[in-house]
């Protein structure tokens, strides 16, 4: 007896159902509708649940579409969203620069008023960061009326004096410098000294006595001689006072008013007149200064 091969059984199944659908149909036509033969009930039950099996498939089916096209609207939403997000908080911080640089200017207006100078303000736009700030470079010159040995101050203090200026810039040899020595005093005792800077943006306090009244937390203003600086402009506090064996003086280091770290605006004092003879000290770092 021949096997019967797949091929064949599937030609016989594919038999029975056309077989089977066809007295169905015969059926459905032969019989009332009200009645419901065996057959029929057969039918029913192999048949029903593959339609209901299909129904339920195109329901999630379309279920799943719709919740796909909700992500990608909600997905194109949130982006729009995040993007504006970003330029308000952009447009914020913009905002709040601006409110910052305003308060700096309106105090430095207001410092500025109390000064019988003619004033300058300018921006500082270079430095010689190799050397701690020494030197400084502004966006201001000759053309704005800035003149060499003009001193330079914030509303927290002093900055030093201007010792180079083209037409449109101004190179100023701050306090941190060694060579630019101020002529301060004690605010509280009226002792007079020098600053000199020396290093870590530090300055030191020299010529003061050993048997001088000094204090740490002493703040000391410029002693308005010398020809350069007005009197009474803060310069720093005192932080250290060591007593060396020898000597007769003290060591006392300074901590500036002015924090040149984040130093952005300044005002360039212009004296009626500015002494042309007055002989300009090149600064200590010049000799390895690098290009502002």
């Amino acid at each position: 007896m021949k096997l019967i091969n797949e091929s064949s059984k599937t030609k016989i199944v594919n038999n029975i159902m056309v077989a089977v659908l066809a007295v169905y149909g015969i059926s459905q036509k032969r019989f009332d509708l009200n009645e419901t033969t065996l057959f029929h009930q057969l039918v029913t039950e192999v048949i029903s649940p593959v339609q209901e099996g299909l129904a339920s498939s195109k329901k999630s089916l379309s279920f799943l579409w719709e919740n796909y096209l909700l992500i990608v609207n909600t997905s194109k939403e949130n982006n729009i969203l995040a993007k504006q997000i970003s330029r308000l908080e952009s447009d914020l911080a913009t905002m709040e620069e601006v409110r910052k640089e305003n308060l700096r200017l309106k105090r430095l207006l207001n410092y500025s008023d109390e000064m019988s100078h003619q004033r300058v303000m300018a921006q500082v736009v270079g430095w010689d960061s190799a050397n701690e700030f020494k030197v400084i470079r502004l966006n201001k010159g000759k053309n704005h009326g800035i003149k060499v040995m003009a001193p330079v101050i914030t509303d927290h203090g002093l900055v030093g004096y201007v010792y180079r200026v083209t037409d449109n810039y101004a190179d100023v040899l701050t306090i941190l410098d060694q060579n630019n020595r101020v002529d301060v005093m004690i605010e509280r005792t009226r002792t007079h000294g020098i600053v000199e800077g020396v290093f870590n943006f530090k300055c030191a306090l020299k010529y003061i006595m050993k048997n001088e009244p000094v204090e740490v937390g002493d703040k000391l203003i410029t002693a308005g001689v010398g020809g350069i600086y007005p009197k009474g402009v803060k310069v720093g506090m005192i932080t250290d006072i060591s007593k060396e064996n020898f000597g007769m003086t003290l060591t006392i280091e300074v901590i500036p008013s002015v924090d040149f770290d984040k130093l952005e605006e300044v005002l360039v004092l212009i004296p009626s007149e500015v002494a042309a003879t007055t002989p300009v000290v090149l600064p200590a770092a010049a000799t390895t200064e690098k290009k502002l």
